[in-house]
């Protein structure tokens, strides 16, 4: 395990090289014939009390990634631990633990410190359950509910923290709007009073105006509640307004790695410059130089050797093909993976 400050923040979540590989199955005996590498060997760390933004194209591993840290898939190798967080006195002297190697009961009770918002507000909640249970199941599961009254009033608190109406408790999901059921499936996530909070695209889904509504929201529970967020995202006007630091993806490995004001203002990678580029600016004076990538993103099953990106990178040359860069501080706190940073 790595020492769990780094200056005077703490880090609450410290990953290093995981990698998550989904095996692809042939033939009458379903042997296994090949990978998928949704993920490669990916390390980064997140302060407590931040919100560390996860950016790439769809398919880049980004939410691979979140679902692995949450042990919704096994990862195949590597470690996550989660330190600095206040444990139950039942589960003492896990603090520092290894989220990818807990099994059981011990991984039942650390689930209460690390929660999901999930991307499709439709399908992530029960349409056979009314408001009130869904919120209160995960409450229930972990002791935080202590009988029917209990169990209202807690509900009705964290309903109005969300901006929902208490009135609405007893309804059923389909009677709410997108933004609406995306409120409820925070306060599901927030009823259990976690420590971190994975968003896995948790605007995507909604209209411009309703997203604006749920990253302020979002914004304000994470001041009022003291809450570390990983969102991941691929609007990186989205991830800009909401992250503190922000971490860029592509083909399941992280390329480039700092603050958002230095990543936009002075991105190192060919790729997070692309991704730059195509932010619209709201002023049709502004004459912005657009970077078109050609080609379409490789496979994970056989990824480009050498650098995954030079098979579209417009400053690639014949190392670029032949040698992974390392993925290296090139400046204080700003990691990248080329060999060209200069460029």
């Amino acid at each position: 395990m790595t020492a769990n400050t780094t200056g005077q923040k703490k880090v609450i979540l410290d990953v290093k090289n995981m990698v998550k590989y989904f095996p692809i199955r042939a033939g009458v005996f379903k042997r296994v014939v090949g990978h998928v590498q949704a993920v490669d060997d990916i390390t980064f760390h997140v302060f407590e009390g931040e919100t560390f933004g996860l950016v790439g194209e769809s398919g880049c591993g980004k939410t691979t990634a979140g679902m692995t840290l949450l042990r919704l898939y096994n990862a195949t190798s590597g470690s996550a631990y989660l330190n600095n967080i206040e444990m139950d006195e039942n589960i003492e002297g896990m603090e520092g633990v290894d989220l990818l190697r807990l099994k059981g009961s011990r991984l039942r009770k650390l689930r209460k410190h690390v929660q999901m918002i999930f991307q499709d507000p439709y399908s992530s909640l029960n349409p056979r359950m009314r408001v009130k249970n869904i919120i209160a199941e995960g409450m229930k599961t972990h002791g935080l509910i202590k009988g029917k009254s209990d169990e209202i009033d807690k509900v009705a608190a964290i309903m109005k923290k969300v901006g929902l109406s208490v009135d609405h408790m007893y309804r059923f999901p389909h009677e709410f709007s997108g933004g609406q059921r995306q409120r409820i499936g925070i306060a599901r996530a927030l009823g259990v009073e976690p420590d971190l909070v994975v968003c896995d695209e948790a605007v995507s889904a909604l209209d411009v105006s309703i997203q604006a509504q749920v990253v302020n929201l979002l914004k304000e529970l994470q001041t009022e509640l003291k809450l570390t967020y990983i969102f991941i995202a691929h609007d990186l006007a989205v991830v800009k307004h909401i992250s503190d630091r922000i971490g860029v993806m592509y083909l399941g490995k992280i390329v480039e790695m700092t603050d958002k004001n230095s990543l936009f203002d002075s991105p190192l990678h060919p790729y997070t410059r692309a991704l730059i580029s195509a932010i619209p600016i709201p002023d049709p004076e502004h004459d912005k130089k657009r970077i078109i990538l050609e080609g379409d993103v490789p496979s994970p099953i056989n990824p480009p050797s050498g650098c995954r990106f030079h098979t579209r990178c417009p400053i690639a040359k014949k190392i670029c093909s032949e040698e992974e860069p390392i993925f290296e501080e090139k400046a204080p706190g700003h990691f990248v993976a080329c060999h060209f940073t200069d460029k």
